[in-house]
């Protein structure tokens, strides 16, 4: 999967479906109605911690009231944890998505780890979230907002604790890490720490525009080179890191993408790739790159031409960090990313686009 596969995250829905009727059965539940927080070691309910509570949060399927403030977080969300932890708030499981890391936890989120233990990783195969592993970890809030969570899975997770799932008005995946922060920041009655930690990496980007003038005036798209030529559309994090960074997307984007975070495209649609630069995320900067110019349609591109291509590793923490582009990843992407995108835009197809040291 291009770091995302929604086809193999929906195939074999109704299996899916039929194992989380099941394991409701065998598991039991609690009133998700009721928003009820889930009870302490001692058999007490939680009390509300702060007047940030309670706090009702609209998602794809309605609504979601947390009570009380959120003591056990279990992340469906693949990319959700990274905001978890910025906020102070160490979850007890997460669901992993890019493999690698203990308890799902990049190098870039290491520090708000700290000594505390490696949350409990879940898995995903494609047949939706592990309901009776997440129900062991008697959790009082369950966050989805960077997924593809369905109206069926999203019922059986709201029988063991409150659910934020994604929202309506993005794609599936498709949450801008803004949004994914603050929500986050709500759901634990942190909302203005929230505020601060995006404003602060939005000021990043900022610094990177004013550094780089060029970036305005340039287009970008971001591909992968997944069963052909795969193109991640305008509400894929990776596509935004480029538009948060003043890089104009191609105008016809999303017509041939569709509803999708990403597509493959047609032969046909090579000239989609021929912008200002083209970000490849791929398996290696050698082999995977000279089979890219392989492809006549595509080496006879200007972008090719003049230089104007940058190359990220897919596989290595910096690839990691930019699929996962969260409010801890993106500076860490952002230190290795613009000067790659500055050497492809300055106009001079002689400069090099280095590759980051590490």
């Amino acid at each position: 999967m291009p770091r995302a596969t929604r086809a193999t995250r929906f195939a074999g829905l109704l299996a899916s479906v039929m194992m989380l009727i099941g394991a409701v059965a065998a598991c039991g539940s609690t009133d998700s109605a009721s928003g009820s927080p889930a009870p302490d070691s001692s058999g007490s309910a939680k009390a509300p911690a702060s007047t940030a509570f309670p706090v009702t949060l609209t998602h794809k399927y309605g609504s979601t009231t947390i009570k009380a403030e959120p003591k056990r977080v279990v992340t469906v969300g693949l990319t959700d944890q990274d905001a978890v932890l910025a906020l102070g708030t160490v979850p007890v499981g997460t669901t992993e998505w890019i493999g690698g890391y203990k308890g799902a936890i990049g190098p870039w989120a290491q520090d708000k780890l700290g000594s505390a233990a490696a949350p409990t990783v879940l898995k995903d195969t494609g047949t939706g979230p592990q309901v009776e592993k997440i129900a062991a970890l008697r959790p009082d809030l369950i966050l989805a907002l960077y997924s593809g969570l369905t109206k069926a899975q999203y019922d059986t997770l709201s029988k063991f604790a409150p659910v934020v799932a994604q929202p309506k008005e993005y794609n599936d995946y498709g949450i801008p890490w803004q949004q994914q922060t603050e929500t986050v920041g709500k759901a634990l009655g942190k909302a203005d720490e929230a505020k601060k930690l995006v404003d602060g990496v939005e000021a990043k980007f900022a610094a990177a525009k004013t550094a780089n003038p060029a970036f305005t005036k340039a287009t970008a798209v971001m591909a992968t080179p997944y069963e052909g030529t795969f193109v991640y559309g305008s509400q894929d994090a990776r596509s935004r890191l480029l538009a948060d960074l003043g890089l104009k997307l191609p105008a016809d984007l999303d017509k041939v993408i569709g509803d999708q975070f990403g597509a493959n495209i047609s032969k046909e649609r090579t000239d989609l790739l021929d912008q200002g630069v083209a970000v490849w995320i791929v398996p290696d900067t050698t082999a995977a790159v000279t089979k890219l110019h392989q492809d006549k349609l595509y080496a006879d591109l200007k972008v090719v031409k003049e230089g104007r291509e940058v190359f990220v590793k897919e596989s290595g923490d910096y690839g990691n960090a930019v699929s996962l582009s969260t409010v801890l990843s993106i500076p860490y992407v952002l230190d290795r990313l613009v000067p790659q995108l500055a050497a492809a835009v300055d106009g001079d197809p002689a400069t090099k686009v280095e590759q980051p040291a590490s």
